[in-house]
């Protein structure tokens, strides 16, 4: 029997908690980016909450609250599933609790350096920072809170067979999600310098941080 045969020995694909954890995998990032954006063309949200800060606080809340949600759902569905025992050894879980920190260090410091709405799609709200954050860790990657991310999820996935087709589909996601909100945030930016949409009240020249969880 090859590895393969054996992994897909041990995942169930027709359970339902592997099918909730799959669905909340691809809809979180579909569903920011395309509030975000709807946000950005109508402003909606400020309107419906009565300014820009409380609605991408609003937002930003809601989507923890979605990744929360996922994290359990991923959670769930790996303890249903059959464990792996080739993996089952110390070196595995080390491995894997090495990865999970440096993606904890990764996500927490870009935090940190962008702030609640710099992380959570500020931008879009037309709450732009001063300038590009070019310090660590954006000074070794250009996108920490999505590779940080994928870390602690490569770090669960030393765990479980199913968390490895799952930290795949994660990944593909966040690669999607990420490409997409990059080619927007230029977007979003060229309307800033042009006074457009994207423009502060003031009309100054401000760089968007284009990046969130």
């Amino acid at each position: 029997m090859s590895v393969m045969e054996d992994v897909l020995k041990h995942i169930d694909v027709y359970d339902p908690r592997f099918c909730v954890a799959v669905i909340a995998i691809i809809f979180n990032p579909f569903f920011w980016n395309v509030v975000a954006r709807w946000e950005h063309r109508t402003r909606g949200l400020t309107r419906l909450f009565g300014g820009p800060y409380l609605a991408c606080y609003c937002l930003g809340t809601l989507i923890i609250l979605l990744n929360v949600y996922r994290s359990h759902s991923m959670t769930v569905a790996m303890k249903a599933q059959a464990r792996w025992e080739v993996m089952a050894s110390p070196e595995v879980f080390y491995a894997g609790a090495a990865l999970m920190a440096l993606g904890s260090v990764l996500v927490v410091t870009s935090f940190l350096a962008l702030g609640f709405t710099g992380t959570f799609l500020g931008d879009y709200f037309g709450i732009l920072m001063e300038e590009k954050v070019k310090g660590f860790p954006f000074n070794v990657t250009e996108n920490p809170m999505y590779w940080g991310s994928t870390a602690n999820y490569l770090g669960l996935a030393f765990i479980s067979p199913l968390m490895r087709w799952l930290k795949l589909l994660i990944f593909e996601a966040f690669d999607v999600s990420w490409q997409r909100r990059r080619r927007y945030s230029q977007l979003v930016f060229q309307e800033c310098q042009s006074g457009g949409v994207g423009a502060d009240s003031s009309g100054s020249h401000i760089i968007p941080s284009g990046h969130h969880l």
